[in-house]
């Protein structure tokens, strides 16, 4: 990328994360789908925080975390979120720039309070999401920047940001500019769930819009109507120049329209910790391989080490240099 261009841009939602350990009887005596995310308003954030055990508090999103690790590559990143004019918004702000991500989004200042999610990891180190959007689920076309999609390698769009109506129509202006700059765009389905409720719409934005799309297996399954991989492969070649499919500990499968499925192994971590954020991880990993011109295998690569490292510790965000590690194994 030239000195003022960025290799990937995330619109997403701006949220809080707050993380603490549990057990499934916790995940049931407040009705919290085990291992997926589900929305929650402000009194059941509330119930459910009290509840919880000792936490720690960390700026997320999972466009945000893609964001966040892209900058730690050594990319240039931005983002588009929407936190409100408090103090947790403030917290989100400073966190995502002291990271040197590019994050110019105005503050809503009328509306709900800056959004949280509530991450409960059970010892399997399985995460289950509740989640308060707040003012994350206000991200509008006015948010959105020509100029910063323009220069952006990759704009890259959060499916839990795309159930909103009004937010969706924001993820089509900026597709058009990106794709009226030559640029591309790609797509997390972000959750199962997400694909099930929007189901049609989701079709119809990745077939007007998107260059390259990021799902897990289950995601795909539900996209694809199969959870057979050759089903889904051949699938996935219909739909988009690029499907990524991450397999978990088995690793993962690059889909290109065109050639042959690329088999990316996973990196074990040196312990398993906790999985929030490995995809966002993945994604960063892959997408600023790509904006950087590597080929599939090469940017997979970066993706699975991006992803081992954050299932080393708590939270969503690196540890460590994923520059450094990354050369140190040889992959930039």
């Amino acid at each position: 990328m030239s000195q003022t261009g960025l290799d990937v841009v995330g619109v997403g939602n701006a949220i809080v994360d707050v993380l603490a350990k549990a057990d499934d009887a916790f995940l049931s005596a407040h009705d919290i789908t085990r291992g997926g995310m589900m929305l929650i308003d402000e009194a059941q954030a509330k119930e459910i925080y009290a509840a919880m055990g000792a936490a720690i508090e960390i700026s997320g999103g999972s466009a945000a975390n893609t964001t966040a690790c892209v900058a730690s590559f050594g990319g240039a990143a931005g983002f588009v979120g929407k936190v409100a004019d408090d103090t947790l918004g403030e917290i989100f702000r400073h966190d995502l720039r002291a990271l040197g991500v590019e994050f110019e989004t105005a503050p809503l200042d009328k509306g709900p309070a800056t959004g949280r999610c509530l991450v409960n990891v059970t010892p399997d180190a399985q995460r289950s999401m509740s989640t308060f959007l707040g003012a994350a689920g206000h991200v509008s076309v006015a948010d959105i920047d020509p100029e910063q999609i323009g220069r952006s390698a990759i704009t890259f769009f959060e499916g839990y940001l795309f159930e909103g109506e009004v937010p969706r129509k924001a993820f089509y202006k900026a597709a058009e500019i990106a794709r009226s700059a030559g640029r591309r765009t790609a797509l997390t389905l972000s959750d199962a769930g997400c694909v099930e409720r929007q189901f049609a719409a989701f079709n119809d934005f990745i077939d007007q819009h998107i260059d390259i799309l990021l799902a897990n297996d289950v995601e795909a399954a539900a996209l694809f109507g199969s959870d057979d991989l050759d089903v889904i492969a051949e699938k996935a070649r219909e739909k988009c120049a690029l499907t990524a499919v991450t397999l978990s500990e088995k690793g993962s499968l690059l889909i290109p329209r065109d050639g042959e499925v690329v088999r990316i192994d996973a990196v074990n971590p040196p312990q398993l910790e906790d999985t929030t954020g490995a995809g966002d991880a993945y994604a960063a990993g892959l997408l600023f391989g790509l904006a950087r011109g590597l080929d599939l295998a090469q940017a997979g690569a970066l993706g699975s080490l991006a992803a081992s490292e954050i299932i080393s510790h708590f939270g969503a965000r690196p540890s460590v240099s994923l520059k450094d590690m990354a050369g140190n194994a040889g992959l930039i």
